[in-house]
């Protein structure tokens, strides 16, 4: 599917839980001097300007970071994230998770990145060209079963998808079993929308099975706009490092509070 563009939906709330999620998953990997890999399956554009036509058209950053940046303390590995970004992009820059992760990581880790749409591989080669990672035009799950196991074995796999073909969700639960038999040290953090359909129930049965030690986190929040049927956003992830719970913990907190 070669639809869909997330400059109409960079920094909204789905994005506030998983990206302070990643950033504090790869702060905690980061602190112990051996080499990882960073893999990504959807990776988007890499770099958003929230002052775009694509941003104020839905608007859905003003609901999301905007509003709740502050309710991240300023030595968040989040916040930290941010604010490196507005210095080196201007202040309406909003990075997006290969970015995030390129600022986390050290020169001794690798980067894996896939992008199918065209227009947004472009922009993520031309985003990401200061930090060198590998980037693939290619079905992001057929990049992921190819790179597995990666080189360092040690890592993390940020599994994003547009949600828009819906036998994805059947096929990635699937490519998730086979990556996790091949890299089973592998940190596998899966991004899911949910649904008023429901649509994203089966899937997660699947994967509750097959990973029954998993993190699940999810968090509610209004409709961004009427006949919206996203009333949430979910992070599963196998093999939680240390702290991740408690950080979900935290976020649950700060999303409660949007009533």
């Amino acid at each position: 599917m070669l639809s869909y563009q997330h400059g109409f939906h960079a920094g909204n709330l789905a994005d506030v839980q998983k990206h302070a999620l990643l950033c504090v998953a790869l702060d905690y990997l980061t602190q112990k001097d051996k080499p990882l890999s960073y893999i990504e399956t959807h990776a988007g554009r890499g770099l958003y300007d929230l002052g775009g036509d694509m941003a104020l058209k839905t608007g859905e950053a003003a609901g999301g970071i905007l509003r709740l940046e502050e309710a991240f303390g300023a030595d968040h590995p989040y916040r930290r994230r941010l604010a490196e970004v507005r210095v080196q992009y201007g202040e309406k820059a909003y990075p997006g998770s290969p970015m995030l992760a390129a600022l986390s990581l050290r020169e001794t880790d690798t980067m894996h990145l896939a992008e199918l749409h065209p227009q947004e591989h472009g922009a993520l080669n031309y985003a990401m060209g200061p930090w060198g990672p590998h980037i693939q035009q290619r079905d992001g799950m057929e990049m992921a079963l190819a790179v597995t196991p990666p080189t360092p074995r040690r890592g993390l796999m940020l599994i994003d998808p547009s949600w828009e073909v819906k036998e994805d969700y059947v096929s990635i639960p699937k490519a998730m079993g086979q990556i996790a038999r091949k890299w089973n040290v592998g940190i596998l953090m899966l991004w899911y929308p949910i649904l008023q359909s429901g649509a994203h129930v089966a899937m997660l049965r699947v994967l509750e099975q097959a990973f029954p030690e998993a993190l699940r986190h999810e968090v509610r929040f209004p409709s961004v706009r009427e006949g919206h049927g996203m009333l949430g956003s979910g992070m599963f992830v196998v093999n939680a490092p240390w702290g991740l719970a408690e950080e979900a913990d935290r976020i649950s907190g700060i999303f409660k509070r949007l009533g």
